[in-house]
């Protein structure tokens, strides 16, 4: 082994080495069983983020420690098409270049330029996730848009379709005028922003007056442009105020249409007039009371959110309303949304008609992508009727057929559920799955898995003109198929039948319905076992928090807060880090900030730290929370820990090569060292295979670090020396052994999450153990021998450790250097301790530098002493000759000031009201903690004080 571990020297060969031997492959035998993990597909033309590398790093964790324990294992993994992101990326990469966009190349060539984009970064995210150690199966590497997922997108839509469960129908989406596409909720974004409210009055008509005699009502409005598509007020049923005008109407102004007052639990009587204004073709809420009441619709928008020349009509159903006609004054139409607001306020001014206007704090919901300001807009999309799918799916959770990890995110799942709206799964894009329906002149829609078969199935003519639907599907919809379609569905093959249902999804909260309930769905819907019963796609879903930054912010590009999962395993200058969280930003005027932030936290860039020291954090932090926030002091002291684990191991192998290790026979005679490490050893083995089991990989990653560093490596191996350096041949065989079987062990168990440093190591280590294998990977995962529980073993070599850190405790107080030799005194010994006493006091004398151990009876005088008490026992260190009394006092009463002085500056700051109420939750929380550090370390300093000033 090399002086020093150096990550980057190890891991890509050895990766290629593991790839290159097939080792990530299942192993077809299934005598224990099959294991396997759907990866969640991240877009193809990405790149990965901390979300990624912590979710990869549970999935690969979980995958190597079922392998190790023979299971036939497959991690499927794949990319998904990322429709909207994809095209965009595509469209401003033409634009850079400056050649010719996507309209301009037509529908066929923009697709040909996306595909070959896609061959040209595809590769990006895959040779990153390879970084990661990640053992998934290549060779069945999947994406939602190769010929085999597109046909069982294909089989899927025109199955849901004959059996009545998607239809096509105008309603209400969240349009994004930019992009031109309906979007999901989860590519909204919503922020906060001043902004106003407008109070416009609203004439009665037929002469209707309200309760206190007034001619008018008064609606309050965020957006007063929609009032051109207004189609009713709202009051609620119980208001005293309007109950007598509920039925009457309003005379709309500058349009001058008339429209009803209606009664409905939306208009709330202690909100500002108890009047609402309904738009049911331009708010969400409002399209749920018009649809109650109902209201026809209004659109006043074109897609690219500008007022239209003339109202578009609807029913509450949405169908179009041939018998309504909603007229736009012209000096509105074709004004942008926003001109149009401006325009309509001051005319209503003008009339006499503006109450008054109000600053308002106001929630915008913004595209994630374009930026813009998504309007609610009325369109036509395809659904699928998610109800009777959803009560399938429900049941599956409520019988325990899936478990969700945590337990309290069933609730999320249910909520969902029970209260699910139809699912708009088309998209106004090219790039993407293009629905396999077809419209004849009339109108008429098609729906087959080709052309060809909508003309043989319903015996049209070639004279017959077809065209087919422009829209493609919504990514979640290729998506919800991930666990059946990569394993070869609509086909029955050998893989579908092995590995389906999955064992475990890990994924994150904010995808439970978009991705999770979907999957369920579409996969018990499609996907029967043998009797016929609907299969689940995974039995359990391990639900992950999200990844933040050290303050619990949310990580953006526009925050300059992302960290790269692959700048903390190769390490990046600050220059280069600086370059990368300033260039390209949509928002450029931030870029000083972030480059004095980035400056403040990274003075010197980020040292490498190597994948495994990455992996291990990761672990480390996967506890069972919402929000998990990243912390680089943690990533460096678990550098630490695998530095530690190297020079442990060198020492092992230092002791033991050309050894007589005693795997060949040999008399051997265990030390109570030997006997304690192989007991705390079986303790540890099983703690961490039942937090993995259990899904605490936090759990499982501080009971390793405990047993390797605190154990181990800090007790272990420096109790191993009196014996290799002075023990008989039996003793010094017996230790080599343990040394060797316990090292070969804890690589194993640490290999799911640390896999190149344990393999690393395990290849030196295997010859010394009798092993004959290619790869630590193949190995069986360790279990406990409780035969190798020792309970006298383990109690007689903790006193030990009392007995030795109390020594060092005085030492390290009274300033004693360690090199020094000490007289100790026992007092007040039982019987088990002078045993253990009698039988180590050789370790004693060897790892405490002593020179010799007294037993006083209690009669006997002990001259002025420094004593520690353990159990009943005292422990003194007579003082005489050791420490100069006055320069000690000295030092600690310096020491002392100093400490004080900084606990006074913590303190005033936290006294002061003004930084309290302005400082994050996070700062504050710090400024305590080292308060109460300070105020432990005041206290201990006067303790040391008294103890010296008393000798």
């Amino acid at each position: 082994m090399e002086k020093t571990f150096n990550p980057s020297e190890i891991e890509q060969a050895m990766y290629n080495a593991w790839e290159a031997k097939g080792y990530f492959k299942p192993s077809g035998d299934e005598s224990h069983g099959n294991y396997c993990i759907m990866i969640p597909p991240p877009n193809v033309t990405g790149s990965l983020h901390m979300g990624h590398a912590f979710q990869q790093t549970i999935m690969d964790a979980l995958t190597r420690y079922q392998r190790m324990q023979g299971k036939n294992t497959l991690w499927q993994v794949g990319t998904d098409h990322a429709g909207i992101a994809t095209q965009m990326v595509v469209e401003r990469k033409l634009a850079a270049e400056g050649l010719p966009g996507r309209h301009q190349l037509g529908r066929a060539a923009f697709i040909e330029k996306v595909w070959d984009w896609k061959a040209e970064s595809g590769g990006t995210i895959t040779s990153q996730m390879r970084r990661l150690g990640n053992s998934v199966d290549w060779e069945r590497e999947r994406f939602t848009m190769d010929d085999g997922l597109s046909n069982a997108v294909q089989e899927v839509f025109v199955r849901l379709f004959d059996d009545d469960l998607i239809y096509r129908g105008k309603r209400l989406v969240n349009w994004d005028p930019k992009l031109h596409t309906a979007i999901s909720d989860l590519e909204v974004e919503n922020k906060e922003q001043k902004g106003q409210m407008w109070h416009l009055r609203y004439p009665l008509a037929d002469g209707a007056t309200t309760a206190d005699g007034k001619d008018y009502l008064v609606v309050a409005t965020t957006r007063p442009e929609t009032m051109l598509g207004d189609t009713g007020v709202a009051v609620n049923s119980e208001d005293e105020r309007y109950k007598a005008l509920i039925g009457k109407e309003i005379l709309l102004p500058l349009v001058n249409r008339r429209i009803p007052i209606v009664a409905d639990e939306h208009a709330d009587m202690e909100k500002g007039t108890g009047c609402v204004k309904i738009t049911p073709a331009h708010d969400f809420n409002d399209y749920e009371v018009g649809k109650r009441n109902q209201l026809p619709m209004i659109n006043i928008l074109t897609p690219d959110a500008t007022i239209r020349s003339e109202g578009e009509c609807f029913h509450p159903n949405g169908e179009a309303n041939p018998a309504l006609t909603a007229a736009i004054p012209a000096e509105y139409q074709g004004l942008d949304r926003y001109a149009a607001r401006k325009a309509i306020v001051a005319a209503f001014d003008a009339a006499g008609l503006l109450e008054k206007v109000e600053d308002h704090n106001n929630t915008l919901p913004y595209g994630d992508r374009s930026g813009v300001v998504i309007e609610p807009l009325l369109t036509d999309q395809w659904y699928v009727r998610v109800a009777p799918l959803a009560k399938t799916a429900t049941e599956a959770v409520e019988t325990g057929q899936i478990e969700f990890v945590p337990k309290q995110y069933e609730n999320m799942y249910y909520s969902w559920m029970r209260d699910i709206q139809d699912w708009c799964i088309s998209r106004q894009l090219w790039w993407g799955h293009r629905i396999p329906a077809w419209y004849d002149e009339t109108g008429k829609v098609y729906v087959g898995r080709s052309e060809a078969e909508v003309r043989a199935k319903h015996q049209l003519a070639d004279s017959v003109n077809l065209r087919q639907d422009n829209d493609v599907l919504d990514t979640w919809f290729s998506s919800a198929l991930w666990t059946f379609s990569t394993l070869g569905w609509p086909e029955n093959t050998d893989a579908l039948r092995t590995f389906h249902p999955t064992n475990v999804l890990v994924t994150g909260f904010d995808i439970i319905f978009f991705w999770v309930a979907r999957m369920i769905m579409m996969t018990m819907h499609f996907v029967k076992d043998e009797n016929g019963k609907p299969q689940v796609p995974f039995k359990t879903v391990y639900v992950t928090g999200l990844i933040r930054d050290e303050n619990g912010d949310k990580m953006s590009k526009s925050k300059g807060n992302v960290v790269d999962p692959l700048d903390m395993i190769d390490g990046i200058t600050l220059p280069d880090l600086l370059e990368k969280r300033t260039s390209n930003m949509m928002q450029p005027h931030l870029a000083e900030k972030i480059a004095k932030a980035t400056e403040k936290q990274f003075p010197d860039g980020i040292t490498a730290c190597g994948t495994d020291a990455l992996r291990f954090t990761l672990a480390a932090l996967a506890s069972t929370g919402r929000d998990i926030n990243w912390d680089m002091k943690r990533l460096d002291g678990y550098r630490n820990f695998c530095n530690k684990l190297w020079n442990a191991s060198r020492y092992v192998l230092m002791n033991t090569e050309q050894q007589d290790c005693g795997f060949a026979g040999g008399a051997m005679q265990l030390s109570l060292a030997d006997k304690w490490i192989l007991a705390q050893y079986q303790g540890t083995v099983t703690q961490v295979r039942q937090y993995i089991d259990s899904y605490r990989f936090d759990l499982a990653a501080t009971a390793l670090y405990e047993f390797t560093w605190n154990q181990f490596c800090d007790w272990y191996l420096e109790l191993t020396k009196p014996v290799l350096f002075k023990g008989n041949e039996a003793q010094q065989r017996a230790t080599r052994h343990t040394l060797v079987t316990v090292l070969e062990s804890l690589l194993r168990l640490m290999h799911p999450i640390i896999p190149f440093i344990t393999e690393s190591i395990w290849q030196s280590v295997k010859p010394l153990a009798n092993i004959d294998a290619d790869s630590i990977m193949l190995q069986s995962y360790p279990e406990a021998d409780s035969s190798l529980v020792n309970a006298t073993a383990t109690a007689d070599l903790e006193w030990l450790k009392a007995v030795i850190t109390a020594i060092r405790n005085v030492r390290g107080e009274m300033n004693i250097p360690p090199s020094k030799p000490l007289s100790i005194l026992l007092r007040n010994l039982n019987s088990e301790e002078q045993r253990r006493l009698a039988e180590n006091e050789s370790f004693l004398m060897n790892l405490a530098k002593l020179e010799s151990i007294t037993i006083l009876t209690t009669s006997e005088q002990a001259p002025t002493s420094a004593t520690q008490l353990i159990g009943s026992m005292d422990l003194l260190i007579p003082m005489a000759g050791l420490i100069d009394k006055d320069a000690e006092l000295s030092r600690i009463a310096k020491q002392l000031e100093k400490t004080q002085q900084e606990l006074a500056r913590v303190a005033g700051k936290l006294g002061n009201e003004g930084f309290v109420a302005k400082a994050p939750e996070a700062v504050l929380e710090k400024e305590r903690a080292k308060q109460a550090e300070l105020e432990q370390a005041v206290a201990k300093l006067q303790a040391q004080q008294a103890e010296i000033a008393a000798l």
